[in-house]
């Protein structure tokens, strides 16, 4: 058993998992936020019985986040411990300030926002939900400054065998961080957006005595999610240029570039032959990955063969080409459903001001299933973009199996491996019950009678 494949697949699967609740968590505490502030400076009590009904979903998916996230870090000195030992005055920094300052900022409030119901005056609540939003945001943040340094490594010196930590700003102001932040961000915000938009219309097709209540919801979460899918698009343009100067390698394993191309051409559908790098069929877009890239109709695009060359001159000997197929699909996959996503936000909004919404059943029906479409986005963008960096664990500093633990057998990481296994299986089918059952449930007792007519 290869301990270092263990590793790497017990790694992806508890970061995917956890990923799982990032962004709503980062999404949907902002949207609480939001309802509440409406609630404050509008005094209508339908904002607030929402704000709570939302609210409950938010801790249900953040205690299975926190349960998760804790995983993460402890497994840096089981499996990877090498990669700890190289990286740890630096790595260390991000995480420890994410733990000190965001995490304890948004836990604390969070307690306060719970219990503090008629406890606190309006504008104090208030107060403490938009700080659990932001401190919920500022920890994805100081995470992203972490990744960050293992796709563009910055602010740092090789020496007596570990990267050490010269400069704290150019790791914060890395600029790898302010391409990736945002487009979390707003992937959180498209999470939410969507996750309340099916709930929302779930049970507006009930049309109970809260269907009105759930109807504003409605509204508010497509304009919510038009926002959130139209920042993430344009967000994954910039990020896309980025990626061209930094990691030319990964948009090449994305294009499925096997020669440079100046213009570069953009591949709608590539079936290759990855034992000679060369394309068995293709359909190819003259000109528009230079486009993408450059913003002028001509521009050089760096190809897979040309990059392993230059590599493995700079570098030594080695393959230096990430896993090809998962690259190219995983960004296929993401592309597409961020536009599906946009355009289901276009169509809600336009159905919704020409009030047509209500009538149109087979749109409201499709809203539910439409959750998982930004669960998969954010699934396939996080395994790309990791992925897309191999062979590198720290890009062209530390290769992943030089990372891996030495003391660890294989068959040790398989054990855990397992057992990870079999509880994240437990946990996401008690989250997926919670989750059901609390959107079953009354928002509150007296919400109907308390709810006027929604308007967009």
């Amino acid at each position: 058993m290869d301990a270092l494949l263990l590793a790497r697949l017990q790694f992806g699967l508890t970061t995917v998992y956890h990923f799982f609740f990032v962004p709503l968590t980062l999404g949907l505490s902002i949207f609480i936020a939001i309802l509440e502030s409406l609630y404050v400076t509008r005094r209508d009590e339908s904002y607030k019985r929402m704000a709570q009904f939302w609210g409950k979903l938010f801790l249900i998916n953040f205690a299975m986040g926190v349960v998760t996230g804790i995983v993460q870090e402890f497994q840096f000195g089981m499996n990877w411990s090498e990669y700890s030992r190289f990286v740890g005055d630096i790595f260390g920094a991000p995480l420890a300030i994410e733990a000190l300052m965001a995490f304890f900022v948004e836990s604390t409030f969070l307690g306060l926002w719970i219990f503090g119901w008629e406890k606190l005056s309006r504008r104090v609540h208030l107060t403490t939900i938009w700080l659990v939003a932001i401190g919920s945001n500022l920890s994805a943040l100081w995470i992203l400054v972490a990744n960050s340094f293992m796709q563009e490594p910055t602010g740092y010196v090789l020496r007596n065998g570990r990267a050490e930590m010269t400069d704290f700003s150019a790791l914060l102001f890395n600029p790898n961080v302010w391409v990736q932040y945002p487009h979390v961000l707003f992937s959180g915000i498209t999470t939410a957006a969507f996750f309340v938009m099916g709930v929302s219309a779930y049970r507006f097709l009930r049309r109970d005595a809260e269907a009105a209540a759930f109807r504003r919801s409605l509204s508010m979460a497509i304009v919510y999610g038009l926002i959130g899918t139209a920042l993430v698009v344009l967000n994954g343009h910039t990020q896309t240029q980025h990626m061209v100067q930094v990691q030319p390698m990964k948009i090449a394993a994305a294009e499925a570039l096997w020669e440079s191309q100046n213009p570069a051409s953009m591949s709608l559908i590539t079936i290759g032959n990855l034992a000679e790098t060369r394309d068995v069929f293709a359909i190819r877009i003259p000109h528009v990955l230079s486009i993408l890239a450059y913003n002028r109709w001509n521009g050089e695009v760096q190809g897979i063969r040309n990059l392993d060359a230059e590599y493995a001159a700079k570098y030594g000997p080695g393959e230096y080409a990430p896993p090809i197929a998962a690259t190219y699909w995983t960004f296929r996959i993401m592309v597409g459903l961020g536009l599906l996503l946009l355009l289901a936000a276009l169509a809600g909004l336009y159905l919704d001001l020409s009030g047509r919404l209500e009538g149109t059943t087979w749109f409201l029906r499709l809203l539910p299933f439409g959750i998982a479409l930004p669960y998969l986005a954010n699934t396939c963008g996080w395994l790309m973009a990791e992925l897309g960096r191999q062979p590198w664990i720290v890009f062209g500093v530390m290769k992943t199996a030089d990372a891996v633990s030495p003391a660890v057998s294989g068959g040790e990481v398989l054990t855990s491996l397992l057992i990870f296994a079999l509880i994240y299986g437990a946990l996401i089918v008690a989250d997926i019950y919670l989750m059901v059952r609390h959107c079953q449930l009354p928002a509150a007792p007296e919400l109907a009678s308390a709810v006027p007519q929604p308007t967009l």
